[in-house]
């Protein structure tokens, strides 16, 4: 009576739910109710309505509640909320700092003419200048190898992670494994000008912890919204704070930011807080922020979409390329090697972000591709493995006659390809290890293994097409998982080009199309008879619905 619904159109239902649920939220944190009319009891009336003088006053404390003493950092006696400016100021540190202590900043905003505390009218907020992370390594060239490490040691002044931390435990073997004060070197500060009227039936949640209210006779009026952007505070800028470090620099920036704006700096900023709460690395975290700072807005929405699509097409790759393994019992007209370096590729992939502490959002997806890429090869090589105790016993299937000829030409394709492979692979490696600088001759290793999958790993593409070519057949191919992957690769060439990106990165992305483009042509140029009778007598026109068609 009802028709069997299918797995995918499953996803792809939720998938549309989940899309539109993120526009109703996201249009419910950019959209505010505003008040009918100022003269309602209900109505929040904004003080930038007076247009009075204001001043714009940072002070710097050891703590957040400003006990034991403040420092003037900056006054901007001159302060246009319209106006955007930066100012780089030295700010001195205490002792306390340099030996591995914190450091806040109070932001004012109050009237001019009158300090913080003479004005009751005044909005403050307070930013920590100070954060802990692990140092970096030092990294060496592994050709001047210890030389060049002596000479780190011998001036640690160059080097800031050497510095002996007293409660970090001495020596620099201690510092660099324990999270150290670095400085944040970036304060971002921005006001809203909007004169927006709020009504207090309808008071975003998000907003009232930064509304300061004050009552004027009958008339109730909130100050000027003050908002500390902590997105802004990147890894890069962090600079490592030792006990020579007298003062550091600190570029103050500000700017006039909208209500629709703030609201949704609001909410991003409390989801990195709350991933940093369940452990999350300052890099992990600093990964993040990079999608909302490095990008506009309204690029930002789009990306959201595109990235939504591009989710739901990788998982439909996934589903696919899965189920057509799982039906794989014969390799004809499969490539092989190319299966065996799509498995190789994928796990130094894994090892480089291992490596480089790539966020786990990255990593845990590139370890289960991993995993699934060696039961792929266990496929493709029949591959069968029996425990005689603890000892494991394993074995090759056997090829047949078909197999054996699309082995032949899997084979001399990889011996044309290894001409121009070879030489390019070895060529760059020797490149990184005389110019280039790692950590560790781990690290050399992997990056020289994972620049060769990047700059060369399309190459391992070609094999296939020429079995195809031998063979004059594609049937043999998964093409709907080629479909979903070709559109997401179609997807990153796009942003590509709309992204500021190297030249060569682009050309990298669009090399990967052009594979794709003659694998497209191939099945054109080699399309399946459809009226051929197979082993079992049945027409792929007549064979009954649900049974396979084998080709």
């Amino acid at each position: 009576m009802f028709q069997k619904t299918s797995f995918t159109t499953l996803i792809v239902g939720v998938f549309v739910v989940y899309v539109l649920h993120t526009c109703w939220v996201m249009y419910g944190i950019v959209y505010t109710k505003p008040c009918d009319s100022p003269e309602r009891e209900n109505c929040i009336t904004p003080f930038l309505e007076e247009k009075p003088r204001l001043q714009l006053s940072i002070y710097s404390t050891l703590r957040p509640n400003g006990d034991g003493g403040h420092t003037l950092i900056h006054r901007e006696e001159n302060f246009d909320i319209n106006e955007r400016f930066e100012r780089i100021v030295n700010v001195s540190l205490p002792k306390k700092t340099r030996n591995n202590g914190t450091l806040y900043a109070i932001v004012f905003v109050h009237q001019a003419g009158l300090t913080p505390w003479q004005d009751p009218r005044h909005t403050h907020l307070v930013a920590q200048l100070t954060t802990y992370m692990v140092p970096k390594p030092p990294e060496i060239s592994l050709i001047a190898g210890e030389d060049e490490a002596k000479e780190q040691k011998a001036a640690p002044q160059k080097l800031s992670h050497l510095h002996g931390n007293p409660k970090a435990g001495g020596d620099a073997d201690s510092a660099a494994v324990h999270p150290v004060s670095h400085w944040r070197s970036r304060l971002t500060v921005n006001v809203v000008v909007d004169h927006f009227l709020f009504d207090r039936e309808y008071l975003p949640s998000d907003v009232h912890r930064y509304l300061r209210v004050f009552q004027s006779g009958k008339k109730m009026s909130y100050l000027p919204l003050l908002f500390v952007d902590e997105l802004s505070n990147r890894v890069k800028d962090l600079v490592e704070i030792n006990s020579t470090s007298m003062d550091l620099p600190l570029t103050i920036a500000y700017d006039a930011i909208s209500l629709g704006r703030l609201r949704f700096w609001i909410h991003m900023q409390d989801a990195v807080f709350s991933l940093q709460q369940f452990g999350f690395t300052e890099k992990d975290a600093d990964e993040i922020k990079g999608i909302f700072v490095d990008t506009n807005l309204y690029f930002l929405a789009l990306t959201f979409f595109v990235a939504a699509f591009h989710l739901l097409f990788d998982f439909l790759a996934f589903k696919n390329d899965i189920s057509f393994w799982k039906q794989k019992t014969s390799m004809v007209g499969m490539s092989s090697k190319a299966v065996l370096w799509r498995c190789f590729s994928t796990i130094v992939i894994f090892l480089y972000l291992f490596d480089e502490q790539t966020s786990l959002l990255v990593l845990i997806p590139a370890g289960v591709g991993s995993i699934i890429e060696v039961w792929k090869v266990k496929k493709a090589f029949k591959i069968q493995v029996f425990w005689k105790g603890a000892k494991p016993n394993i074995f090759f299937g056997k090829l047949d006659e078909s197999e054996r000829r699309t082995e032949e030409y899997d084979t001399l394709a990889m011996k044309y390809l290894s001409y121009l492979l070879y030489p390019l692979c070895v060529g760059g490696a020797v490149y990184a290890l005389i110019f280039l600088r790692y950590k560790s001759w781990y690290s050399w290793v992997i990056n020289s293994l994972v620049n060769g999958v990047y700059a060369f790993g399309f190459l391992f593409m070609l094999p296939q097409l020429f079995v195809n070519y031998k063979l004059k057949s594609v049937a043999h191919l998964p093409w709907k998982a080629f479909m979903y992957k070709a559109f997401n690769t179609f997807i990153d060439d796009v942003f590509a080009f709309i992204i500021t990106m190297p030249t060569s990165h682009r050309l990298a992305c669009f090399r990967d199309d052009v594979v794709f483009l003659i694998y497209l042509y191939q099945r054109w140029l080699y399309p399946v008879d459809k009226t051929r009778v197979n082993e079992y007598g049945v027409s792929y026109d007549e064979e009954p619905k649900g049974k396979k068609h084998k080709d």
